[in-house]
């Protein structure tokens, strides 16, 4: 018998109306904020960054690809990482589809990680992924993007990530355990795993210039995050009291495919 408040088709349509006054409050306030992050004033960058691509050595405005704008999801994969991170692999899975439009509506968008581009294709492919992704590893673009650390920031308490200092630093001789088990669960330790953070940034190519629009770290990389935007809608919402998400390949059970029966 189900705790939660019943009550007639009546009574559901009546909040349901309620609700949607909300939503749709909530919608115009997203575009607001939307209008917000355009108005941002644009950051001319004149370093020069390389990476490492499918096509061969890249720069940053290279990434555009003919496009005027251009979208980086800042995976965490680092140059030690045997694996990428399990939160940035199930959002991976919910935005892999998504390069083609944005090809075609004048946005590219590739991921960007400090680990070799051979392991991030060979991870790639293990995944079942498809979209660009390059390897940073060779310049400062990570670590003048606020996602990327070195050991002496981390050593000394210079960190600066999400706009503010660090406010969960690792301690190494006593790290926590579910930053020990995503560590391992990468291939790595628990100090070379939080010396990369996730992050999205975009981009604007104008007359031969780039320039750095806009950034957002932890929580600001929800919105992106496709799972939760789906359990958002679920009855139980995202009834979680930890990390029990895997890579999409590790759960006991994977989901049934297309074209599989659901039926025993």
């Amino acid at each position: 018998m189900t705790t939660h408040t019943t009550g007639t088709r009546e009574q559901w349509r009546a909040a349901r109306l309620d609700l949607l006054a909300a939503e749709k409050e909530h919608t115009r306030r997203g575009d607001e904020l939307a209008r917000r992050r355009q108005a941002l004033p644009w950051v001319r960058i004149d370093k020069a960054y390389r990476f490492d691509t499918e096509a061969g050595p890249a720069t940053l405005a290279d990434l555009f690809r003919g496009r005027s704008q251009l979208l980086i999801y800042h995976f965490m994969f680092g140059p030690d990482f045997k694996a990428g991170c399990p939160s940035c692999s199930a959002i991976a899975d919910g935005f892999n589809g998504v390069a083609v439009h944005l090809a075609n509506h004048d946005v590219a968008f590739t991921a960007v990680s400090r680990a070799p581009l051979a392991t991030l294709l060979g991870y790639r492919r293990r995944m079942g992924w498809s979209f660009p992704w390059a390897s940073s590893g060779g310049s400062d673009f990570n670590f003048d993007l606020n996602v990327s650390f070195s050991e002496e920031q981390q050593r000394n308490g210079g960190i600066e990530y999400n706009y503010e200092d660090d406010r969960y630093p690792v301690d190494e001789a006593n790290p926590p355990e579910i930053v020990v088990r995503l560590a391992a669960g990468c291939g790595t330790n628990a100090a070379a795993y939080t010396r990369d953070r996730p992050g999205v940034s975009a981009f604007a190519l104008e007359d031969g210039v780039v320039y750095h629009t806009y950034s957002a770290y932890a929580r600001g990389v929800d919105g992106i995050w496709g799972m939760y935007q789906w359990l958002d809608r679920a009855p139980k919402g995202r009834n979680e009291s930890g990390i029990w998400w895997r890579r999409n390949d590790e759960y006991a059970e994977p989901a049934k495919t297309a074209g599989e029966s659901c039926c025993a």
